[in-house]
């Protein structure tokens, strides 16, 4: 009986420290870049990706700055699994009053776009 209670008790820890912990940039992430210019209209437009970083786990109320570079991390990491390789118009939800409290998930969404490096 102890060993199934000590097996669910690990199983349960590794679960909480996998959703606590902030996304991480794949190395075809990495070679996504945010741009403020429309790219040009040789670039082919993939679509739309949004990144989020939960924080409900990892506790991150008040922390914006690192909630937010989970969201960018999962945001490119998205962009690159489409094919992309640009995001433009990256916008992120303004954090309210109850996020000041209560740890609530960040987004950030953005145009996926594939040009010519």
């Amino acid at each position: 009986m102890q060993m199934k209670l000590s097996a669910g008790l690990i199983a349960m820890a590794a679960l909480l420290a996998g959703c606590s912990a902030s996304n991480q940039l794949s190395s075809a992430g990495q070679s996504v870049r945010f741009v403020e210019d429309k790219p040009s209209s040789e670039c082919q437009y993939l679509g739309t990706a949004t990144g989020e970083q939960s924080n409900w786990l990892s506790g991150q109320a008040g922390n914006e700055g690192g909630s937010l570079r989970g969201a960018a991390n999962d945001l490119r990491n998205k962009a690159a699994a489409m094919g992309g390789n640009v995001l433009y118009g990256v916008s992120s939800p303004t954090q309210g009053l109850i996020s000041s409290f209560v740890p609530t998930a960040s987004e950030m969404t953005g145009q996926v776009y594939k040009c010519a490096q």
